[in-house]
């Protein structure tokens, strides 16, 4: 590209951005559009001061992440330490996004460039990670030939595949700066994040280092994103295997790890009724809210594109009002997309698409019905429904109750970053692994159930939903109760403009009336789902693994004591308290194998 790009409008060296318009990027601070956030300012401040080669900023979801990284490009156009931007995404759709906002504060940013010399009235391109992939080169030489400042949207995306990590390192290594962006650091996977340190810690593991971070609990305390409260649906799954066996459970009772998948995906079928009774608590959930903010939108993240069809059929079914189809193949996705965030319409279904980056701030309400199960999914899918426009909003995402959702709900504060290494011995990651395996051995062997039944075709029969809980800020709240009960509509009618603890006062009001309504009765008169929390089966995964660890230690205490296999005491507790499996246990059933035990064992003595 020849000649000096035309410079932006500037940015003070200590990050004040008196040339935002309020409207830029549209989530602009109430009472302080003229200035940064507090922690944008705090990462320009840091960035000024250092003036580093590589800068990784890890902010929430909502937080404005993109403000702060054009603020910065601003700045360093403005003080020629680069003369031009390359902006590399996840999408298409973001590609686009990244250019309008860009345009809004004077960058000019083409987001169609594929090859050969760009256009003089412009500071640089927007690209996709993909397309960096297939022409590192191409990418190379431009940043080669002028000073360049790279933003790396969502950088974890470029360790995806081994192809697209190559080909960042490739095209950008003689990049004059970086700037990597993420608003969930983490990975499932130990490939390493191009230009992204790792600093390793007092356990030998590498971790990612972020030079400023930025999390949720923060961005709620300072009113720059949402509160959220989860809302989980547990009830009765039956499906039938490809063997012509028929399973029934109970969704969010203990299970194994297969049978949970199975009962996951029998709760999302659209023929059932726990997808249709959710929805319309879902759109209840939706119309108060709408009291307060009469633009909200709810969102549905789908599996697949049948299932998400199938969705917006039932919506239209339940609220007489079209849905929005957003698939991810579909060319008209992206414009689909704007539509809905500048219309008031209420409910758009979409296929993963939605789960990251993309920006329509009046979504409110969220149905999570997909069985992806990586908290990294969790958090981005979590992330489109904080972005907070003014004060006192708040977000309402449903649930179905799975061991692991419950855990990434409980544990939204939690700040997380890239491990590299995986422990060098099993069972150091987790504490539970080692006794886990002893148990499934154990199983295995006495209950002749390799699971081998589960990994094959199942077709989903029937389901119900339970209205079970209620989570915000890592509490729990609540009842189960049957959906359009009087309980459930307590939780739905929550009002949708709160301050962070009025919500949970309201909550524990709520749940202490619906306590004392339910010792009204004897709970042999009682239904199950009317009894309080602390009178029902523990259900969180963590709980449960501390009773199994417990009683695979008394087990094996008793095997040394008396000579037996660990086969066959679990197969004699089961013969003589009843019930399943160890490893399907309630916490109940496990309580009273444990004292079994330690009965035998005083005996002994």
């Amino acid at each position: 590209m020849d000649g000096e790009p035309s410079r932006p409008a500037t940015a003070s060296a200590t990050g004040s951005s008196h040339h935002l318009s309020p409207a830029f990027p549209g989530r602009a601070p109430w009472g302080t559009a003229s200035k940064l956030r507090a922690w944008q300012q705090g990462a320009m401040e840091k960035y000024v001061q250092e003036q580093p080669r590589d800068f990784l900023a890890v902010a929430t979801p909502g937080a404005g992440k993109t403000t702060f990284a054009l603020t910065l490009a601003s700045w360093l156009l403005h003080h020629h330490v680069v003369q031009q931007v390359t902006v590399v995404a996840p999408t298409e759709h973001l590609k686009k996004q990244w250019a309008e906002a860009a345009a809004r504060i004077g960058i000019k940013l083409d987001p169609e460039y594929s090859a050969g010399p760009l256009g003089r009235e412009y500071h640089g391109v927007a690209v996709t990670y993909a397309g960096v992939g297939v022409r590192p080169m191409l990418h190379r030489n431009r940043v080669e030939q002028r000073k360049t400042l790279v933003i790396l949207d969502e950088i974890h995306h470029a360790g995806d595949s081994k192809s697209w990590g190559e080909a960042c390192l490739e095209a950008f290594e003689p990049a004059t700066r970086r700037l990597a962006l993420t608003g969930t650091p983490f990975r499932s996977d130990t490939n390493p994040i191009p230009f992204v340190a790792y600093e390793e810690g007092n356990d030998g593991i590498r971790r990612s280092a972020a030079d400023y971070t930025y999390g949720y609990g923060s961005a709620l305390g300072d009113g720059v994103v949402r509160p959220v409260i989860f809302l989980s649906y547990s009830g009765n799954m039956r499906w039938r295997t490809k063997a012509g066996d028929e399973i029934a459970a109970r969704l969010g009772e203990p299970m194994t790890k297969d049978a949970v998948s199975q009962a996951w995906r029998t709760a999302l079928d659209p023929r059932g009724d726990w997808m249709p009774s959710v929805l319309r608590a879902a759109d209840q959930r939706l119309t108060e809210v709408r009291k307060a903010i009469p633009d909200a939108g709810a969102l549905v993240i789908a599996s697949d594109q049948d299932s998400a069809r199938a969705y917006a059929k039932l919506i239209r079914d339940i609220t007489g009002h079209k849905a929005t189809l957003v698939l991810s193949d579909d060319t008209g996705a992206s414009d689909r997309i704007d539509e809905f965030s500048g219309n008031d319409d209420r409910w758009m279904v979409a296929v993963r698409m939605v789960s990251e980056g993309v920006d329509v701030p009046r979504l409110a309400v969220g149905v999570y019905a997909t069985t992806i199960s990586t908290p990294l999914f969790f958090a981005q899918a979590v992330g489109r429904f904080v972005r907070s426009r003014r004060r006192g909003e708040t977000a309402s995402v449903f649930l179905p109750t799975v061991p692991d959702l419950l855990t990434f709900a409980n544990e939204m504060e939690r700040e997380r970053d890239h491990v590299l290494d995986k422990p060098k011995k099993d069972g150091e990651e987790d504490p539970y692994a080692e006794s886990e395996k002893e148990m499934e051995e154990a199983n295995r062997e006495q209950d002749e159930d390799t699971g081998e039944q589960d990994m094959l075709p199942f077709e989903a029969l029937e389901s119900d939903a339970v209205f079970d809980r209620v989570m915000y800020n890592g509490a729990e709240f609540g009842m189960q109760a049957h959906p359009g009960s009087e309980e459930e509509q307590d939780y739905l009618g929550i009002p949708g403009l709160l301050e962070p603890e009025q919500v949970e006062l309201l909550l524990q009001k709520r749940q202490a009336r619906q306590i004392a309504h339910s010792r009204k009765k004897p709970d042999t008169d009682a239904d199950l789902l009317e009894l309080p929390a602390e009178r029902r089966p523990v259900v969180t995964h963590k709980e449960l693994l501390e009773l199994r660890k417990q009683l695979n230690t008394m087990v094996g205490a008793y095997v040394h004591q008396s000579g037996k296999p660990h086969g066959v005491i679990h197969t004699e507790l089961r013969r003589v308290c009843g019930g399943p499996p160890s490893a399907e246990c309630t916490a109940g059933q496990l309580r009273q194998r444990i004292a079994k035990v330690q009965e035998w064992a005083t005996r002994m003595h």
